[in-house]
């Protein structure tokens, strides 16, 4: 069976370089098949993403600025976990409240996945939501935030397009092959919502640790 295979490496030093706005850079030191190797990368405290999907397998789509590929592009609603060790669903449940104002009654794990494990630490998850209503709250948006447009579009017409280069948001992509694959399986490659993230690198260092 394929899988990736987790590594615990002795590391000589970890140090932050750069304290930015929203992440750092962290330079380690490490020991890898007998030679001392250096690396600097986004210390990233990990996101999630919501594939919601209706009983017309629409998919609920936000078009959002995104600075540095001064690009609006059509996404997911998605978002930062706030702490090491958050609820990995609990934050998924807030940034689908947050950014379309929706609640749903039915999750499950979609994927999960590393977004770019050559230059940064962030571990993704996205889950797929069903019975979707209104959230009870309307929450007033910021910044990128405040122009965010909403859309439903059919599952086949964003593969399409992802297929044909049009969406180029990787969360998106993942997420909606994902879901055509996993609905062409009958749904039967789904998770349970709360099934552990063991390959998550923060909640894996949270375990060394205690």
């Amino acid at each position: 069976m394929l899988a990736d295979e987790l590594v615990d490496l002795p590391v000589v030093s970890s140090e932050v370089v750069f304290d930015g706005a929203i992440w750092n850079v962290r330079r380690d030191r490490f020991v890898y098949a007998g030679n001392e190797i250096v690396r600097e990368y986004i210390d990233h405290p990990g996101a999630v993403a919501v594939l919601v999907l209706d009983d017309d397998d629409r998919v609920c789509l936000i078009k959002q600025y995104r600075h540095p590929v001064a690009t609006r592009e059509w996404e997911l609603p998605a978002g930062l976990l706030d702490f090491a060790g958050e609820s990995a669903l609990s934050a998924a449940q807030r940034e689908l409240a947050e950014e379309v104002d929706l609640v749903a009654a039915d999750w499950s794990v979609l994927a999960d996945f590393h977004t770019s494990p050559g230059g940064n630490n962030e571990a993704l998850r996205v889950y797929l939501a069903r019975g979707v209503t209104a959230a009870a709250e309307v929450f007033a948006r910021t910044d990128e935030e405040s122009d965010i447009e909403t859309r439903w579009a059919p599952l086949d017409e964003i593969v399409d397009a992802v297929l044909d280069r049009r969406l180029q948001n990787s969360i998106l992509q993942v997420a909606a092959l994902s879901a055509f694959a996993s609905k062409a399986k009958g749904w039967s490659t789904l998770a349970p919502a709360d099934a552990p993230w063991p390959r998550h690198p923060v909640a894996r260092n949270l375990a060394r640790s205690e």
